[in-house]
């Protein structure tokens, strides 16, 4: 089942240039899945009654142009496919004539939120949504190659305005992690974002970047190394 909501783009979303934000971006997608699964009976607060919570593992998505300030736009999402853990949907954002301006594949796991494990939804998790045919768009595996060398940023903590209704720090902030991290302003028509494990009040997030070419890698890892995320920006 397809679902869409309207919106227009907003002075607080754009930057110097009056250009809608990747995180921002990010955001509407987000968005869209959450005032979806409220709509048809399977939010947050049912969730949370059994237990239970999807959680982002991958990102894939293409912008092929970022909307301007007050922009009227249509932000959509379907499901495309669930097997075992794990959950597939697309999302896309259109202009008001129609034109599609990004769209989006994405992968995400259902968690026994008590458990701090993956659990199998039943039925009545995921029958509601639904499934649609998988939006054309150029797929890549979810698996994003490492550079062999990489520049170690300054760490930093996690903040408080990071943290959302899970306790862990939000799909989109690491997004907005990944960008303060670049330089000047830098373009991005196609991200990759896994996610590893989930950062939480009291860690501290220690960066790596390396850029080749045609593309940049940003990894937010703990002190040990491993990684919270791997975003990779053409």
């Amino acid at each position: 089942m397809r679902y869409t909501f309207d919106s227009r783009v907003r002075y607080s979303e754009v930057d110097h240039q009056g250009t809608l934000t990747l995180p921002a971006l990010m955001n509407y997608l987000q968005d869209c899945s959450t005032f979806q699964s409220e709509d048809i009976g399977v939010g947050l607060s049912v969730l949370r009654e059994r237990k239970r919570a999807w959680l982002l593992s991958y990102w894939q998505v293409e912008v092929r142009r970022y909307p301007k300030l007050g922009e009227r736009i249509t932000v959509g999402t379907l499901a495309t496919g669930f097997k075992g853990f794990f959950g597939n949907r697309n999302f896309y954002i259109d202009d008001e004539n129609g034109n599609r301006l990004a769209c989006a594949n994405s992968i995400w796991v259902f968690m026994d939120a008590e458990a701090g494990r993956p659990v199998k939804p039943g039925e009545e998790e995921i029958a509601p949504y639904g499934l649609e045919e998988p939006l054309e768009m150029d797929y890549e595996g979810r698996k994003i190659r490492l550079p062999e060398a990489a520049q170690a940023l300054e760490p930093f903590p996690v903040r408080r305005a990071h943290i959302d209704t899970n306790e862990h720090v939000n799909n989109s902030q690491y997004i907005q992690m990944v960008m303060d991290l670049l330089p000047g302003d830098f373009p991005v028509h196609r991200l990759r974002v896994d996610y590893k494990k989930s950062a939480v009040m009291g860690d501290s997030i220690f960066p790596k970047l390396s850029r080749e070419e045609g593309r940049t890698v940003a990894e937010l890892c703990d002190d040990t190394g491993c990684a919270y995320v791997v975003a990779e920006l053409k």
